[in-house]
């Protein structure tokens, strides 16, 4: 193959771009943009992930509560999201210290809002609520609310019917929201990862 004249390197040329490409690489490797400035590390954005809230409007309801299984799965997919947000560079707040006020607040569907000053108090960006309505043993809907601490604005919002009362279907539900609803098109601005 022959390679035109005006292509061909001559080793002036050749060492020209032997040390233009060693400082690019050197400045990629310190982090350093195109600007000249030092790339610094956003930090990830905090959220604050709310236990998801059963409402059960099939009449199966008792009087001691949700069933024991039902707590347990609404635990399994509060985890499923904590666990989703931090893979995609989220960082999860523990709720822990403002556990009493949470316990007072509860269910947040009855409070108008009140979960946003206990995200603010956590130091939380974003927060995230949600609730399982049961509808009968074989139909449930699970739905979530993305929102802007400071302001309550609604970032994001989705709802998945699901069928069947098992941590299966309750998983693969939450599953198809957090791919298609919460992080699918990626989030911008504050609310980004």
């Amino acid at each position: 193959m022959r390679v035109p004249v005006h292509a061909r390197l001559t080793p002036g040329r050749a060492a020209a771009c032997a040390s233009a490409l060693a400082l690019l690489g050197a400045l990629i490797g310190l982090g350093v943009g195109v600007g000249g400035q030092a790339a610094e590390a956003k930090p990830a954005t905090r959220v604050a992930v709310f236990e998801f809230e059963l409402l059960d409007t099939s009449g199966e309801f008792d009087i001691h509560g949700p069933k024991p299984a039902e707590v347990r799965r609404l635990d399994l997919i509060t985890d499923e999201v904590r666990r989703r947000l931090k893979e995609s560079g989220y960082e999860v707040v523990d709720l822990a210290p403002q556990r009493a006020e949470i316990a007072e607040a509860t269910p947040f569907r009855n409070c108008n809002g009140c979960e946003l000053k206990i995200a603010r108090a956590l130091g939380a960006e974003i927060e995230v609520i949600g609730l399982v309505q049961k509808v009968s043993n074989l139909i449930l809907n699970i739905n979530f609310q993305l929102r802007d601490a400071a302001t309550g604005q609604v970032l994001r919002a989705g709802s998945a019917d699901i069928r069947n009362n098992t941590d299966e279907s309750w998983l693969r539900g939450v599953s198809y929201l957090v791919r298609n609803r919460l992080l699918d098109p990626p989030l911008t601005g504050k609310a980004a990862p």
